[in-house]
């Protein structure tokens, strides 16, 4: 069963119990939270991307240096393959080679590391909104809170602001 059937499965059982006729007729405080919304403003994924930007910024000056280095001697190759002897040719083919390869092992290893750092801060981030979701429903009351796989959600119910808000203090 994959992730959308789940959330789909969630959103009806809910739906079901709270509408489920006079029974269980209560009033119920429903709210819906907009999760990449509140992700996209919390003042903390601004400081996480500030703070990988910083942190892999060497590393990108060198992969683009290297990328500017490989070009030259692609342009080189070009430029003065017809002119140069057999042995100088064959040596600037095999650097060309050889700096391709290590850039892109480099360039790699860079993409592994960011994801992996990226992942890394952003968790401890949706961990915070979650805490922050739970702190405002407790708060305001809420009998249920929605997230993933709400299609639509009217104004009074959408609590988005109210959590990025609370993230903000």
């Amino acid at each position: 069963m994959n992730r959308f059937n789940i959330s789909c499965f969630g959103v009806i059982a809910a739906a079901s119990v709270i509408f489920c006729g006079d029974a269980i007729a209560a009033d119920y405080k429903i709210g819906v939270v907009n999760a990449v919304k509140v992700l996209e403003a919390a003042p903390m994924a601004d400081v996480a991307r500030k703070k990988l930007e910083k942190e892999f910024a060497t590393r990108d000056r060198e992969l683009v240096a290297a990328q500017k280095g490989l070009k030259g001697l692609e342009d080189r190759m070009v430029k003065d393959g017809a002119i140069m002897s057999e042995t100088e040719r064959s040596r600037l083919e095999r650097d060309i080679v050889n700096k391709r390869r290590e850039l892109k092992r480099d360039s790699d290893e860079f993409r592994e590391d960011v994801n992996f750092r990226r992942n890394e801060e952003f968790g401890k981030i949706q961990r915070d909104i979650v805490e922050a979701i739970r702190e405002v429903a407790k708060a305001q009351k809420y009998d249920l809170v929605l997230g993933e796989g709400v299609i639509y959600a009217s104004p009074p119910v959408d609590i988005t602001d109210s959590i990025i808000k609370h993230l903000k203090k």
